[in-house]
């Protein structure tokens, strides 16, 4: 049954593969390059002097409105805990009643 020989349509050719069936078409292997096989090769020591020279280039344009924002909300911070204090009520006692 999965002689040799041309086949006709609806004739048995065997199990797949076997001997006797029509060539395979259209089976495409694909293959990787040895330098492409290692694709985060060096990502950690890249990341790290990346990051660094990154930051040292932008540092002036985050570091200087993060610190006024800081200090600003710590001012804040500290006024609100006085004018809820004893002192700070007594102090403006006379403003809320206007």
């Amino acid at each position: 049954m999965g002689g040799g020989g041309e086949k006709k349509p609806g004739q048995y050719m065997g199990s797949w593969g076997a001997l006797g069936s029509p060539p395979q078409r259209g089976i495409i292997t694909y293959g990787l390059a040895q330098n492409r096989q290692r694709a985060l090769a060096g990502a950690a020591h890249s990341a790290v002097f990346n990051t660094y020279r990154r930051t040292k280039g932008q540092i002036l344009y985050w570091a200087v409105p993060l610190l006024v924002g800081y200090e600003l909300m710590n001012w804040a911070t500290e006024n609100n805990e006085y004018l809820n204090s004893k002192q700070g009520r007594l102090e403006h006692a006379d403003d809320e009643e206007e």
